[in-house]
């Protein structure tokens, strides 16, 4: 089995804000698997939050290819030495997508969930000024969008929360606040606001004690995101929050994603699917488990100036597979 990558940027329609940073623009290495004529395709982003930059993903896989060499799709990821999460993500879905286009089935019938249907994405409004964030929200909802994901952390949260709300007043909100709230401030705003679907990883990770305070009082279902990268996690959060978030470039894949699923269900938890900022290439894995989901916020290809790859839609507040074998996505 032959492994290649290629490297290219994806720049953003407009600047993200969020509490602890600002985005105009990632970088993104395609990885490629082809096994007998066949080709399996993923994509692994850079995060200074993840410390994954170009130069560590291409040691990384360059570290990977002799071992591709000489391993079959089915043998490679039991063959993998530890990797970060999302170049493990990458190759995971390189696989995936390989053996699904080689039994001409898309991947969700080949992970044994059969049953997928259309699901609503959440589309990311970014920290701003509140007027400028309830145009957006209008517009957003005028396009098709049920739910909105509003970054907060910023000088003018309950503001922007509730101008956005006025603007799209049949929009289910959800409030990330990327670990930027202390449990008190929480509390705070949110007795300050209209009733909100989620409140995703408030604390800073970590702050598990503070966390359980919080969830005595919290009057929205209160989701991990940090805090929820393993099954483990999982289990450790059982009782403190409503729900986790699962990101298959913090986990490592689908296998893993899946284990984290069913530990989420076992302990009465919701499960919300989210991603970084990528293509739809991606984005595509994840969207193949929203029948798991709770909440589903994938818009990480939404919000680029030009996504390289089509095939899971998305444009109109909806996300939808063409049942094409593999991913389901192709160049554009």
């Amino acid at each position: 089995m032959k492994l290649s990558w290629h490297v290219y940027g994806l720049d953003l329609a407009s600047p993200l804000r969020i509490s602890r940073s600002v985005m105009t623009r990632r970088d993104a290495v395609r990885v490629v698997l082809e096994h007998d004529g066949v080709r399996g395709h993923g994509e692994v982003v850079t995060s200074v939050f993840y410390g994954l930059d170009v130069t560590r993903i291409v040691e990384l896989l360059t570290e990977v290819s002799p071992i591709a060499s000489g391993s079959s799709p089915e043998e490679l990821l039991d063959r993998l030495p530890p990797l970060p999460p999302g170049v493990l993500a990458a190759l995971d879905a390189a696989v995936h997508d390989l053996l699904a286009m080689r039994a001409d089935k898309p991947l969700h019938a080949l992970i044994a969930d059969p049953q997928w249907t259309d699901a609503p994405t959440a589309f990311t409004i970014g920290i701003g000024d509140p007027s400028a964030c309830a145009a957006q929200a209008a517009e957003l909802a005028e396009r098709g969008f049920s739910v909105l994901k509003v970054k907060v952390g910023g000088e003018h949260d309950v503001a922007t929360v509730r101008a956005v709300h006025q603007a799209a007043p049949d929009a289910r909100l959800i409030l990330d606040p990327n670990g930027g709230w202390t449990a008190e401030q929480a509390v705070r705003v949110l007795d300050r606001l209209p009733p909100v679907d989620a409140l995703e990883q408030p604390l800073p990770p970590g702050r598990l004690d503070e966390l359980a305070w919080l969830k005595e009082r919290c009057p929205a279902p209160l989701v991990a995101d940090e805090d929820a990268a393993t099954a483990d996690d999982v289990k450790a959060l059982t009782g403190l929050v409503d729900g986790v978030n699962v990101k298959l470039a913090k986990c490592g894949g689908i296998a893993r994603a899946r284990e984290i699923i069913d530990t989420a269900r076992e302990a009465g938890l919701g499960v919300m699917l989210g991603c970084l900022v990528a293509s739809s290439l991606g984005i595509a894995p994840a969207v193949h488990l929203t029948g798991h989901a709770r909440w589903v916020d994938l818009d990480g290809h939404l919000l680029l100036a030009r996504d390289p790859w089509r095939g899971i839609g998305g444009e109109d507040g909806t996300l939808r597979l063409t049942g094409a074998p593999g991913l389901g996505v192709v160049p554009r």
